[in-house]
């Protein structure tokens, strides 16, 4: 259950547990421990990866781009849960010990990287919606109750306890 500040303090409620898989009750949200941390990370990310576009790179830049690019997968996979982890890794490129990679390799290894990330992103701000526009039928059902009714819908066997006196 979460309380959603931006709507009049709507509780969002989980569904109908039965019908959800395992796999369902986790959600992307859910994925990253750190979300703040992912943000920083991702927009220096995305920030140095403009930047180095536009100037030629020497054998000691490369070599601070990479250092910076293997500390940033580090660092990234401490905000996110195992799962997410365990796909960084099989998707960035790994890089050999034994030479300093050319220009194009680190630009293509940092654009990888700040494409999985805006991904991730994306994937965050749909499920938020989704999350959003659940809790918004959720009180539209709750509107058409008749009053004292929200939280109980008696069916027609299930009749109401009548007034106390």
């Amino acid at each position: 259950m979460t309380i959603n500040p931006d709507d009049d303090n709507i509780e969002i409620l989980a569904g109908d547990p039965s019908t959800g898989t395992a796999e369902d009750d986790k959600s992307l949200t859910d994925l990253i421990e750190q979300p703040a941390k992912v943000m920083r990370i991702g927009t220096m990310i995305k920030q140095l990866l403009e930047e180095v576009r536009a100037a030629p790179l020497d054998d000691a830049s490369r070599t601070k781009l990479l250092q910076i690019h293997k500390s940033s997968i580090r660092e990234l996979e401490d905000g996110l849960a195992p799962e997410l982890r365990e796909e960084l890794e099989r998707l960035t490129l790994p890089f050999t010990d034994d030479s300093v990679p050319s220009d194009a390799e680190l630009r293509i290894a940092q654009a990888q990287l700040v494409g999985w990330l805006e991904g991730l992103f994306h994937g965050i701000q749909t499920a938020l919606f989704a999350q959003q526009m659940a809790a918004r039928a959720q009180l539209e059902q709750m509107r058409q109750l008749p009053p004292g009714m929200a939280g109980q819908q008696r069916g027609p066997g299930h009749p109401g306890t009548g007034q106390y006196l």
